[in-house]
């Protein structure tokens, strides 16, 4: 590990440990019915202190290794797992249309700026439809599909809500990086006499590395949350969406369960993120002076 990688660590480690302890303290010194604005009825712009409504964190920590619901249950750890790993597949597939999507776009708009002009702002308008109106149109369509004959399982539709998040950072870097190259550079190609897709392949695209590697780091992140959100929105089983959404229902009786798939969530957006950080070390030489996400 390099001093580098190692300080990363540290400053990650120092960032949890500092949340964890600004949730202690203000359980501690904060007031148990929160702070509101507005009198009874008002604003409560701070929450609740109680053990009902902010657990310590040692009992969050603890609850993942009881039962989920029962004594005949798996732990909480283990179910969170399995969760995780039905968000993940979907989350997955929901990426690589993201990225396909978003490549294909920022491809069309380098190349022709009429096109640039037209479909940018439709792009960046596009990220201010919420996603809880979203995904029941995309469920209904999908289900029509599945009636006509082609099968359209429920997951796709999650995956499909899941890429609507994750394209627009790959559409942005990969314009920035495909439209990166210096113009003594783009005349080199002209004098060699490359084509389009000579420039594309040889020039453009090692240009956009360091813009496109941050952009689907923070895709995928993208997709794992417009996957759990999905999974809520539309009701479908088995992945960590649904699971907060069940133990929130318990959190009055046991305020530390709903917990566990939050840390499963925000666990899983973290190992997405490595993994593609991960995989682009060995595109290290075309890296140099990497944009940040």
């Amino acid at each position: 590990m390099t001093r580098r990688s190692a300080a990363a660590w540290g400053w990650g480690a120092l960032g949890v440990l500092a949340l964890v302890a600004l949730w202690e303290a203000y359980k501690w010194l904060g007031p148990v019915d929160g702070v509101v604005i507005g009198g009874d009825g008002g604003l409560r712009i701070l929450p609740r202190t109680h053990d009902r409504a902010m657990p310590h964190v040692t009992d969050m920590i603890a609850r993942l290794f009881d039962p989920t619901s029962g004594a005949d249950t798996p732990p909480l750890w283990a179910t969170v797992a399995g969760a995780g790993l039905v968000t993940l597949g979907i989350a997955l597939v929901g990426w690589i249309i993201g990225v396909v999507v978003g490549v294909a776009f920022a491809l069309l708009m380098q190349r022709w700026r009429i096109v640039e002009r037209g479909l940018l702002p439709w792009i960046v308008v596009s990220q201010t439809v919420p996603l809880i109106a979203f995904a029941p149109l995309v469920a209904r369509i999908g289900s029509q599909i599945d009636r006509a004959g082609l099968p359209w399982p429920e997951w796709l539709s999650v995956a499909v809500i899941a890429s609507y998040l994750a394209f627009f950072p790959v559409s942005i870097g990969a314009l920035k990086g495909l439209s990166s190259p210096d113009a003594i550079h783009l005349d080199l190609m002209r004098s060699y006499a490359a084509g389009y897709g000579q420039t594309l392949r040889r020039l453009r695209f090692p240009s956009a590395v360091p813009y496109l590697i941050p952009a689907v780091r923070l895709a995928a992140a993208n997709a794992v949350v417009g996957a759990i959100v999905a999974e809520v929105s539309i009701g479908l089983r088995g992945g960590l969406g649904r699971m907060l959404l069940q133990t929130a229902q318990s959190a009055s009786a046991d305020p530390a369960l709903p917990w566990g798939p939050l840390f499963g969530a925000v666990l899983l957006g973290l190992v997405v993120a490595g993994v593609v950080a991960l995989t682009a070390s060995g595109l290290r030489r075309y890296r140099r002076g990497e944009a940040s996400a």
